[in-house]
């Protein structure tokens, strides 16, 4: 059985700031490659880590153009929602996102956390779950949220997807992650991950495999971002597990469509920080009100109780919602 994964596509229709090419059109021809990875390996099912849309809210012209891409695809997709596919970081409210939308009229298979998918070829059986995106997911309940809810019998692997913070080292003080060794007793065979643009090398901890191969975006312009060229990874699952990189030959060199002009004239101390930063703030942007500081304050505060948290995530959520059509 072959699996094709790549995540954080950030499907947008307008420019990034730091970005001096035409975004979309850079996307559209890393898709169109998959697409064609896809076939040259013949894969038998793909999957994505998340964030497919930079917004819940995506216009139905860009809506439409990459719908036709997806519908090219010679194999079964399965997506999990990230935090920039829902409204104010409340999986609850993905029955009102495009990526909902796409679930319905079967261009892709959502995957919530309660779903058990199971994927087969000729004798081989793979368990697939996966945990959308969650406020707390990078809280005290780790194993909630990175092991999978159960594991089938007579299953040959199991795989679990998660849109979170997994890292593979300590990342910035007071920004809750995941260390991969945090979580290495999951009783999952592979651990798939996105939501951290940079990803990490593959991580093998007794048989156990933990894999982000980073975003096929690029929206960031730090020197690591400059330097990074966008993969997806190909599965190979037999008697064994093979993992095999793939780099996107579509994908051009940072330095031809990243600004750093903005960033140079800033000076600022420490581009890892500044990344998060950009990270935040470059997927949803709420003119009138500077919606993902208010999300991150009140998802990573301390000394509150967890009904307080839910319930102002719920408010900002409708917030973000008001004005769209019930229909």
């Amino acid at each position: 059985m072959r699996i094709l994964f790549f995540t954080d596509t950030h499907i947008r229709g307008n420019n990034p700031a730091n970005r001096i090419d035409d975004y979309m059109n850079s996307l559209e021809l890393k898709i169109k490659e998959i697409i064609q990875l896809v076939i040259d390996l013949d894969v038998d099912f793909i999957l994505h880590g998340g964030d497919i849309f930079d917004r819940p809210d995506i216009s139905i012209s860009v809506v439409n153009r990459f719908v036709k891409l997806f519908n090219q695809f010679k194999a079964p997709l399965y997506f999990i929602s990230g935090n920039h596919d829902i409204y104010g970081h409340n999986p609850d409210t993905i029955y009102r996102t495009t990526l909902s939308l796409l679930d319905i009229v079967d261009v892709v298979n959502m995957v919530n956390r309660e779903d058990i998918f199971i994927l087969e070829k000729d004798d081989l059986k793979v368990q697939l779950t996966g945990q959308p995106y969650v406020y707390d997911i990078d809280g005290n309940e780790k194993d909630k949220y990175y092991y999978p809810p159960n594991i089938e019998k007579h299953i040959d692997y199991s795989i679990h997807m998660v849109h979170g913070l997994l890292v593979d080292k300590p990342f910035i003080k007071g920004v809750p992650y995941t260390l991969v060794e945090d979580i290495q007793n999951t009783p999952a065979d592979i651990t798939l991950s996105g939501h951290y643009h940079s990803g990490f090398k593959t991580i093998n901890i007794n048989g156990k495999y933990f894999i982000n191969p980073g975003s096929i975006a690029r929206i960031s312009n730090t020197t690591k971002e400059m330097r990074r060229k966008p993969k997806v990874i190909l599965l190979e699952l037999n008697d064994d597990i093979n993992i095999k990189e793939i780099y996107l030959k579509s994908a051009k060199p940072g330095i031809e469509i990243l600004d750093r002009s903005k960033l140079e004239e800033a000076g600022y101390q420490s581009e890892r920080i500044y990344e998060f930063q950009q990270g935040i703030n470059s997927a949803i942007n709420f003119e009138k009100l500077d919606i993902n500081e208010v999300l991150m304050e009140v998802s990573n505060a301390e000394n509150v109780e967890e009904s307080v948290k839910k319930e102002a995530l719920r408010r900002i959520s409708e917030i973000q919602m008001k004005g769209l059509d019930d229909n």
